[in-house]
């Protein structure tokens, strides 16, 4: 019995909405193709730099408290190349960046290169977005959900609900 059990909790912990913790080795061991249903060659999301973050978000350096620099409303995805959930995330967010263009932007922040960034918000798995809307507080969540449809549905009910509301 206790055999069954511990099988059952080691082939469990393969499949999460989210990963947690540090790189090693530059994989995650997930050897899975993603599909990517966004066809076009061209992103539609954006990669922020620190000096870009500060620009187009939130100036954390000078603003103790919230206050969005942005233009339009934004999902800023925090994610990690060897994370599994990030790169199912990644063409979901590329495609509700080019439904949405011109209604909000969708950011992205590669936690290995802007820690910094990670660390103001309190992220501690990934992917996490923090939903931005143009006046207001932002919501952060993470994880995504269990298919890519459901993941896309989640997407799309903050972004109605939290930033274009």
């Amino acid at each position: 019995m206790k055999k069954l059990l511990i099988l059952l909790l080691i082939s469990s912990m393969g499949i999460s909405p989210a990963c947690q913790g540090k790189e090693k080795n530059g994989t995650d061991g997930n050897k899975a193709e993603i599909e990517n249903p966004v066809k076009s060659t061209e992103k539609a999301t954006i990669t922020l730099t620190k000096e870009d973050f500060k620009n187009k978000v939130m100036n954390y350096e000078i603003n103790k408290e919230w206050k969005f620099e942005g233009d339009l409303p934004c999902i800023v995805d925090f994610y990690a190349d060897w994370c599994g959930p990030c790169r199912i995330a990644s063409p979901i967010l590329e495609e509700i960046a080019k439904e949405y263009k011109g209604k909000i932007n969708v950011y992205k922040v590669d936690i290995q290169k802007d820690q910094e960034i990670a660390g103001v918000f309190g992220v501690q798995g990934i992917p996490a977005f923090l939903f931005c809307p143009k006046s207001g507080n932002p919501q952060m969540s993470s994880g995504i959900g269990r298919t890519t449809e459901e993941t896309k549905q989640m997407f799309v009910n903050a972004i109605e609900q939290v930033l274009l509301k």
